[in-house]
């Protein structure tokens, strides 16, 4: 299980700016990274071997962007978007 870091500044204000629904869905998606943190797509796909992803959560309705680093088993949130 790899651990979810605290987030960039610029993601942090962001979630701090999500509703009541958004916050409980990216929780749950954050859960799921923490387990299986390359399950995401890549953020350029014509690197598949990419470490920064994104992973859509709330039924499409947002997207949270994430470096996974390998050797520290670490997940550090870049940016989260909500529409």
């Amino acid at each position: 299980m790899d651990s979810i870091c605290e987030p960039d500044p610029t993601a942090k204000a962001q979630i701090d700016a999500l509703p009541s629904d958004a916050v409980r869905s990216l929780a749950e998606a954050l859960e799921v990274l923490s387990v299986s943190p390359w399950s995401g797509t890549p953020l350029k796909p014509d690197n598949p071997n990419c470490t920064t992803l994104t992973w859509a959560f709330g039924r499409g309705r947002g997207m949270v962007t994430y470096l996974v680093m390998e050797p520290q088993r670490e997940v550090y949130i870049v940016r989260v978007h909500w529409l």
